[in-house]
This record gives C-alpha cells, sequence and structure tokens, in this order.
C-alpha cells in the first residue's frame, strides 16, 4: 500500500507485517525533541502526522544519511504525540506494549531497516527545521519523503511484529536447551 501524509483512518486497516511506502512530509524527533515538545508544545500540525525517530545527518541544506534510531528510547515518551493525532511512527527496532496499546485504534509503528541510511536520505528533501538549537541530531527536521519503504511493526489492533518474533525466538531457544538438557552425556 502507497500511504501519503497526512495519514488518515487508512492506517487503521494495516497489519503487522504488511509492507507499504510512505510519501509526504514527516517530522524527525528523538528523546530531546520530544521532551521539549511536551514542555513547550508541538511546533507542526499534529494530526495525521508522522514522527520519524531519526538523527539525520545535514550538510549546506541536504540530507545526507537519515537512518533510524531506537524506537524504545521513546517509549515513555510518545503517548503525547498519539493523543494529539499523529498516525504514525517510523524507527527501528520495535516498541514496547504501552506504546502498542497506545496505539490501538489510532495508529501504526512503521519500521525500517538499521544501517539504510543512505536510502532512506535518497528518499528525503529538507523542507524546515524546528528546535535547531537542540543541535542537529535531536531537532525536530521535516522531511518530504518519496516511498520510503517500511513494514508495519505495530498495527492498530495492538499487533506487533516484533513481540511475536521474539516470543518465536525464546520458544525455539527453550526448545534447544531442553534438548541439550535430555541428551546424554
Amino acid at each position: 500500500m502507497d500511504l501519503c501524509t497526512p495519514l488518515s483512518h487508512e492506517v487503521l486497516m494495516l497489519r503487522a507485517g504488511d509492507r507499504v511506502t510512505l510519501s509526504g512530509l514527516v517530522y524527525t524527533a528523538r528523546d530531546e525533541a520530544h521532551i521539549k515538545m511536551i514542555e513547550e508544545g508541538i511546533p507542526f500540525d499534529p494530526h495525521g502526522a508522522v514522527i520519524y525517530h531519526c538523527g539525520p545527518v545535514i550538510q549546506d541544506g541536504h540530507i545526507i544519511a537519515a537512518g533510524p534510531t531506537t524506537s524504545a528510547r521513546m517509549n515513555s515518551l510518545s503517548g503525547f504525540l498519539i493523543e494529539k493525532g499523529v498516525r504514525a511512527l517510523v524507527g527501528k527496532g520495535g516498541m514496547g506494549r504501552q506504546v502498542a496499546d497506545q496505539l490501538k485504534g489510532r495508529g501504526v509503528y512503521l519500521a525500517f531497516t538499521g544501517g539504510c541510511a543512505a536510502l532512506a536520505a535518497s528518499r528525503m528533501t529538507l523542507k524546515g527545521v524546528y528546535f535547531e538549537d537542540l543541535g542537529m541530531a535531536e531537532a525536530v527536521w521535516a522531511i518530504e519523503l518519496d516511498r520510503l519503504p517500511l513494514v508495519v511493526g505495530i498495527d492498530a489492533a495492538g499487533n506487533d511484529l516484533f513481540e511475536g518474533v521474539n516470543r518465536n525466538a525464546q520458544s525455539q531457544f527453550r526448545k534447544r536447551f531442553q534438548a541439550k538438557k535430555e541428551m546424554p552425556a
């Protein structure tokens, strides 16, 4: 499915594991940006917005690299954005059960592969910046995307692709550990 910001109710139909592309305006935000938005307010219209957990490398007004940062760092900081109308969070590595519950009926978490910062940058155009005083990595950058490929990591029903993979890995580990314990010495 091809998504374009601002996102509408269409994202509520997506399921964990679905592949999508995302186009349109997104806003980067890491830890410090979230804290500043909590304290000073959101500097853009959050309704249907997308937050990209990223600290891009910007040079001469161009995006050089823009890979995702670990989203779980923002577990305790994301709820207010979802409550204000943000429809999607983008990052790597998944997020906690608290965020999955907050997204229910409201939005989705979209995963982008870590290590693909140059690929991401090739599909981005810089449009502006908020909170530039936080520095390059922590500022909120307004970025226009052109069909960035993503995977639905957490859907609006609370299904979590990362949680499922972890459960499967733990199950496999237990089976192998038990089999080793049962082997004759």
